[in-house]
């Protein structure tokens, strides 16, 4: 904790106390142009919404975990309310009667039973009872309180008796949802909602059982946030955005002298590592991200910063910036300090953080970022390919609009959740490595887990791929192992290298190709009829590989030479089930046989000029 704090404390005070008041219900839009551009988010809300259900309807959708539907029309309980707290803040007296039929319907669908399971939350879609979900998630006990209390905190004397003593219970039953399943710190966006939920609600309708919890699990929350070093879920351009949000509604509704001392540092912290991962050139947040459902940054995430700096940094006019159904009741402020990380970069910088300080006989989870004036690569030392990882990510610009370039594990054409990465990077110069889990899930890190270590596959990939503006990225019409590849993209030339790849007996097959959107190079490591894989009876599967990103006139592949050496990388047995890999001054070794992912994580190890760039302080931010 010492040393992050020692960092925060050398910048002024008054950036620590930079939190904004936030208006009363009545002044929620500190301008008429705020108001105009939100009235204009809520109503492409209202041709959603479904008189008859009283709710919300659009096109089914999901991540692929948790529900068991697969298509039609749905109706959530989470964009509704989302929608109902929206309606009340606009103040049209026209739209109070629909909020309120919003608020009776989505509390009617929530399980008030304390002796059930799934007390205190409610299901995705309402055609999805909670006993059908598959399994139901905790997390919407934490999503939808949090939206009741806006309606508590600020539209409560707006609802008849009846409805004000539905929407207390339903908070509450929320909240004591929350405080039985009482996530640890390391959920981090779900750990800072929950404490909003359980304290707010505690502050606002006087229990102290919920108070008391609510403060003891924010302070839990902040002592393990600042001696890890970062948010468990780091550098997520999702879930810090989540999270700042989050903070922003503590800090306006919190009553704690205490707990908004703590909220005002935590807030602080979350914009430091923010910015500093920010690459101006591309408007894109560098990798690696922990947790992220769009590689190229969203609209709204642009926005989001734009807001939070007090439009000082334009990436959008500000009528679109302020679109949105929440922003204006938020009230996210970046401190002053921290602006000249979104506008300038006139040198490179590498950032090298530590995300989780683990005991002093385990590795610590590491991430490096190489920010330069035409390109931007980070990794993490040790992560996997769930579908929200980027373990392995770069960014530049080709004309107007960025490249994104990341490693992706793909067993029949989805994210395959149980391959482990580990890297080493030294600035744009990346030697990694791919093995396989035997106790992860599929498509998901744990809701979908193995059974005795066996997939069945038809098709099973490590894809290095390229999404955005790619008109102008030349490819490889074949891709060969043991040689560089040669990538080239506006400013930018890439080599990738694949030293070693094992797969059981297994044949290596390579490919190469694009479509309107994406290209890729794939090695392929078993494509055919469906059948079962077993990863434990694998006597080794592992992909060893370098990564070098240049600009074009830095690179010697400009000039038909190679900046990767075939023959500089160096593979070999380095003891029985191990491979070990070097390339200049770094040195890779993994375990080449399938096991449980804590095993990977000891039998691995790295070197980087001749010291341990898995273990801080040998990597402490400068």
């Amino acid at each position: 904790m010492s040393r992050m704090r020692a960092k925060l404390s050398t910048i002024s005070l008054l950036t620590l106390l930079c939190i904004p008041a936030i208006c009363s219900a009545a002044e929620l839009f500190s301008s008429q142009q705020q108001k105009d551009a939100f009235l204009k988010a809520l109503s492409q809300q209202d041709a959603r919404y479904d008189p008859a259900e009283r709710m919300i309807r659009r096109p089914f959708s999901s991540p692929g975990y948790h529900t068991t539907l697969k298509d039609g029309y749905v109706h959530p309980p989470r964009d509704s309310i989302n929608y109902a707290v929206a309606l009340l803040d606009s103040q049209d007296s026209d739209r109070l009667k629909r909020a309120r039929d919003i608020l009776r319907k989505v509390i009617s669908l929530q399980d008030q039973d304390p002796n059930s399971r799934t007390y205190g939350i409610w299901s995705w879609f309402a055609e999805e009872p909670l006993e059908k979900m598959s399994p139901p998630d905790w997390n919407w006990a934490d999503f939808l309180g949090t939206q009741l209390l806006q309606i508590a905190h600020d539209h409560m004397h707006r609802l008849p008796d009846d409805l004000q003593q539905l929407l207390k219970d339903s908070i509450i039953h929320a909240a004591h949802s929350i405080k039985r399943r009482n996530v640890g710190p390391g959920y981090t966006n779900i750990a800072i909602m929950g404490t909003y939920v359980t304290l707010s609600a505690g502050e606002l309708f006087d229990v102290p059982e919920l108070t008391d919890y609510g403060k003891k699990r924010l302070k839990t929350f902040y002592e393990y946030t600042f001696k890890q070093g970062s948010f468990r879920e780091y550098n997520s351009p999702t879930y810090t955005v989540v999270a700042i949000n989050e903070l922003s509604r503590m800090l306006r509704h919190v009553k704690d002298p205490a707990s908004q001392r703590l909220l005002r540092e935590l807030n602080r912290s979350a914009w430091y590592h923010l910015a500093r991962r920010f690459h101006p050139p591309t408007r894109q947040w560098s990798g690696p991200h922990s947790r992220c459902y769009a590689t190229l940054l969203r609209d709204s995430t642009q926005a989001f910063i734009q807001r939070a700096t007090n439009n000082k940094i334009n990436f959008l006019p500000e009528s679109k910036a302020h679109e949105s159904l929440d922003a204006h009741r938020i009230g996210a402020e970046c401190p002053q300090v921290f602006f000249r990380y979104f506008t300038d970069l006139p040198e490179p910088r590498l950032e090298i953080e530590t995300f989780t300080r683990n005991a002093p006989d385990k590795h610590d989870i590491i991430g490096t970022t190489y920010l330069h004036p035409d390109y931007t690569l980070g990794s993490v030392n040790i992560g996997d390919l769930w579908n929200q990882r980027r373990p392995l990510l770069a960014y530049w610009n080709s004309g107007s609009a960025p490249v994104a370039m990341r490693l992706q594990c793909l067993h029949d054409g989805y994210d395959y959740s149980s391959a482990t990465t580990f890297a080493v990077q030294d600035k744009s110069d990346i030697l990694g490595a791919v093995v396989f889990a035997t106790d992860r899930g599929d498509t998901h890190i744990s809701l979908d887990r193995l059974k005795n270590a066996t997939i069945k596959a038809k098709d099973l990939r490590l894809r290095l791929l390229f999404e955005g503006n790619i008109a102008d990225l030349k490819i490889p019409d074949k891709m060969q192992l043991n040689q560089s590849m040669k990538i080239s993209s506006g400013p930018v030339s890439c080599e990738f290298h694949i030293a070693r790849v094992i797969f059981g007996d297994y044949p290596i097959k390579t490919e190469t190709g694009r479509d309107n959107t994406s290209a890729w190079l794939d090695v392929i490591l078993y494509q055919g009829e469906q059948k079962d894989i077993n990863f434990a009876e694998l006597s080794e599967a592992v992909i060893i590989f370098a990564l070098s990103l240049n600009t074009q006139d830095q690179n010697p592949a400009s000039n038909n030479q190679s900046s990767i050496d075939p023959q500089g990388i160096i593979t070999n047995h380095s003891a029985p089930g191990q491979i070990s890999a070097s390339w200049n001054n770094i040195s890779l070794t993994v375990p080449a046989k399938p096991m449980k992912t804590s095993d990977q994580h000891a039998a691995a190890s790295a070197s980087l000029n001749k010291k341990n760039p898995f273990k801080s302080p040998f990597l402490e931010q400068p």
